[in-house]
């Protein structure tokens, strides 16, 4: 199975490939952008210069295989320094994300997607709202 993503001229996949856990085995100075982050680095617009591929069962849309670029660490970047206007934006959205649709409550937790924006109580008033009026349509339909 490994042997599948080993290709480490590139003849076959384009760039030189290496299975799951093996890319610093072969070159000590590739990292992926997690690994790069973990270091307090970036790509910095550097190309990718090889692959990792293992086979994932998430990947079915792919054949079953999942890539993940690599990078020279030696050609990588400091991470910028967090803006004053960024980490304003930053807080904004997660303020949006705290807030109810409904009611307006900023509350201490990301409220859920699954709830449309809404704290639990408004959802489930809209969803009791909701089955009201379907209900109310049903009966004055018969």
């Amino acid at each position: 199975m490994r042997a599948r993503f080993f290709d480490p001229d590139g003849s076959r996949y384009g760039l030189p490939t290496y299975p799951y856990g093996w890319a610093r085995v072969w070159d000590a100075d590739l990292a992926t952008r997690a690994q790069l982050r973990e270091l307090g680095l970036r790509p910095g617009g550097q190309e990718p210069v090889a692959q990792l591929m293992w086979r994932s069962r998430r990947a079915a849309h792919s054949g079953g295989v999942r890539i993940a670029w690599l990078y020279r660490i030696s050609r990588a970047l400091p991470v910028r320094e967090m803006t004053a206007a960024r980490r304003a934006a930053v807080e904004a959205a997660l303020r949006a994300r705290r807030t109810c649709r409904a009611c307006r409550t900023e509350h201490d937790y990301c409220l859920p997607t699954s709830l449309q924006g809404c704290c639990p109580p408004c959802f489930e008033a809209a969803q009791a709202a909701e089955i009201a009026a379907v209900w109310a349509e049903e009966t004055t339909a018969a």
